[in-house]
């Protein structure tokens, strides 16, 4: 099993894969991401499994029905140094589980982590198995890559985000002329709109100089490229040999610059940083143009993760082709000290499993592992945060008396024991207070028919039926307290709406800068009050709500941007409406339970569920439709007078 941290990397190993395992060695190779489901079958005949940690980790909490996860012998991680990042927890629920298993079944796995140059090595051989000896670790220093990599640090004083973008763009061309005269340069910037900006100032620079300087291949070629291209923007920029790349593009667009760019045709491409981690691009020069993102759900621009830059600048360098490779990293005149000792040093891995601990937990609650308190330490015992933990308390908010020094193991570990302990009493109680699980004090719990030996003097927890659902549908102990507060048994087609808006999964969509307006806008075309319990128009759920609505009514989306936007909230509606199918039939809710299910529909068929069928067929508008319907005698709303009354009535 191989797991990669995005889509795009995981793509990437099956196309390399494929000419290599499955056409010369005859090995079944199979696809589990988001976007690939396939049968249990598949998956059990399948020498070799690519999938994203999200996937994995739903499919791996139910390894006990589940022979194809029991059998694993090898589990490739990676980007294992992800582990402090957002994802981290996923992984670490992963490699936990899967050595866990392989203690219960006696069957033994192989776990191979690929990551960067670590400060703290050690402790990630210790969580992955590796012996006191550290036989099978392996870490060098940044320095050793393919290709050498001499980098540069730039820093400008403006404090303000956009400013400062404007003020690297000569230095950005400046630095293309030095470093890259004619070799591939890839410029990562923060957001799509700042890879549109980028371009059109090179081509503005350009202007001084040969304008088609970066055009390394016949006109006609480039112009019948050009040709395929649907953005109008990206049109414009590749003839000047400058291509954009982002997830707000058409994937033939996409297609199109990667081709051009990877057989050197054109020579700069202008990116987000997603192309970091997918698509294998190397360049000779690499510009960082600027280190912060805009963070929608903090409403202001953070730093990257220095994982992110890290990658970013390993794309630097093109093997077979260069003897060194380069990059100029630009960045905010307070942070260059930063990025100078990080960017030559091991930087230490810690845990973020306490930020996802209550989903974790209940899933593991949910598969059996854990069945008292007891059980959910030991269970805590597995995972990499303990061992951080200890080496790190304060990094957690583990706060030593002042009696106990750091040189007092014994000392530190009575005080993280004790702060795991209740730390779980906490995540328990949460999930207790979403209705995830039953807690049974201990002094309730009738022992008589345990065993000596199996006798657990611990609370009892037991999962109930929302806890259940949670953990089928990889959804948060958040999103079931939303459940179980708004679904009732009278709920509407708009109570429906506006409690899946509600749900948890959407607080990551992003409301960018001035989209608050064009939000106010597209209110006023919306059939229901996208406000009245999703927030205010600059809030995730008001603006998914919003996307839904336009996609009922087969409205043009103002922006690209938007379209981008909703595909991530379609991909999230229909797992969640199906949690919600499940508790709403499980309470005995008839008339909700068919209300979801109408949502459903009029997600997967883009039409509201009152509206006339005549307008499934194409070219048919509303008002053809209500012309019709009344040479039909009937009426324009519903299915009344809709495909079959019209197919039923030639004459008219």
């Amino acid at each position: 099993v191989y797991v990669g941290p995005l889509k795009a990397l995981v793509r990437e190993r099956i196309k390399d894969w494929r000419k290599k395992f499955v056409s010369k060695l005859g090995k079944s190779l199979v696809e589990l991401t988001g976007d690939y489901t396939p049968d249990m079958m598949a998956l059990q005949r399948a020498d070799i499994v690519c999938t994203t940690p999200e996937k994995w980790d739903g499919i791996s909490r139910n390894w006990r029905q589940r022979r194809y996860v029991r059998s694993v012998a090898l589990l490739v991680l990676d980007e294992i140094h992800l582990l402090g990042e957002d994802r981290g927890p996923v992984l670490e629920a992963i490699v936990s589980r899967m050595r866990y298993i392989s203690t219960q079944t006696k069957h033994a796995v192989r776990i191979v982590g690929l990551s960067t140059a670590l400060a703290n090595p050690r402790d990630l051989a210790d969580w992955l198995g590796i012996g006191i000896g550290g036989v099978g670790l392996f870490n060098f220093k940044p320095a050793v890559r393919p290709v050498p990599l001499r980098a540069h640090i730039q820093s400008y004083a403006n404090k303000f985000y956009c400013p400062r973008m404007a003020m690297m763009n000569k230095p950005a061309y400046q630095a293309i002329m030095t470093h890259s005269l004619t070799k591939p340069v890839l410029i990562f910037v923060s957001s799509r709109r700042q890879t549109r900006l980028t371009a059109f100032d090179l081509i503005g620079q350009l202007a001084g100089d040969d304008p088609r300087q970066f055009v390394h291949c016949d006109d006609k070629e480039l112009a019948a490229a050009i040709d395929r291209v649907r953005d109008s923007h990206l049109k414009h920029t590749l003839s000047f040999g400058i291509g954009m790349h982002h997830a707000g593009l058409y994937d033939g667009d996409r297609d199109i610059c990667e081709r051009l760019f990877g057989e050197a045709k054109i020579q700069v491409l202008v990116s987000t940083s997603t192309l970091a981690w997918g698509v294998n691009l190397p360049a000779h020069l690499v510009i960082i143009k600027g280190t912060e993102y805009f963070d929608p759900k903090l409403k202001r621009y953070v730093d990257f993760p220095i994982t992110d830059v890290l990658q970013m600048m390993g794309r630097a360098g093109r093997p077979q082709f260069d003897q060194e490779g380069r990059a100029v990293i630009m960045v905010e005149d307070s942070k260059k000290d930063f990025y100078k000792k990080f960017l030559y040093e091991p930087f230490p891995v810690e845990s973020s499993l306490p930020d996802a601990l209550t989903d974790h937990l209940n899933a593991e609650i949910v598969s059996g592992a854990i069945r008292t308190k007891h059980q959910a330490v030991n269970w805590i015992g597995w995972t990499y945060f303990y061992r951080r933990l200890r080496m790190n308390p304060a990094y957690y908010g583990c706060e030593l008396p002042p009696q106990v020094t750091a040189k007092d193991t014994a000392a530190v570990a009575a005080v993280c024991d004790e702060f795991i302990s209740d730390m779980l009493d906490d995540h328990l109680a949460d999930l207790v207070e979403a209705q995830c699980i039953e807690l049974t004090p201990a002094a309730e719990v009738d022992r008589t028919e345990q065993l000596d030996e199996d006798r657990d003097e611990t609370a009892v927890v037991t999962p109930l039926t929302l806890g259940r659902i949670m953990s089928y549908y990889y959804l948060s102990h958040r999103t079931a307290f939303v459940m179980a507060e708004n679904v009732h048994a009278t709920m509407s087609v708009e109570d429906v709406l506006q409690t899946l808006c509600s749900c948890r999964e959407y607080d990551e969509l992003p409301v960018r800068h001035n989209e608050d307006e064009i939000n106010q806008a597209l209110l006023e075309k919306c059939r229901y009050n996208a406000t009245h319990m999703n927030g205010h128009v600059d809030e995730p759920g008001c603006k998914a709500n919003i996307l839904l609505q336009l996609h009922f009514s087969r409205l043009p989306m103002p922006i690209s941007d938007y379209n981008t936007d909703l595909k991530s909230v379609l991909d999230q509606a229909i797992r969640i409406l199906q949690a919600l199918i499940d508790y709403s039939a499980d309470a005995g809710f008839l008339f909700s339970t068919l209300n979801i299910m109408a949502l459903c529909q009029m997600i997967v068929q883009g039409r509201w569920h009152d509206g006339s069928s005549l307008l499934m067929l194409p070219h048919i508008t509303a008002a053809n439709a209500a012309t019709l319907c009344a040479a039909l005698g009937g009426s324009s709303g519903g299915d009344g007078a809709g495909v079959g009354a019209f197919v039923a009535a030639p004459d008219k």
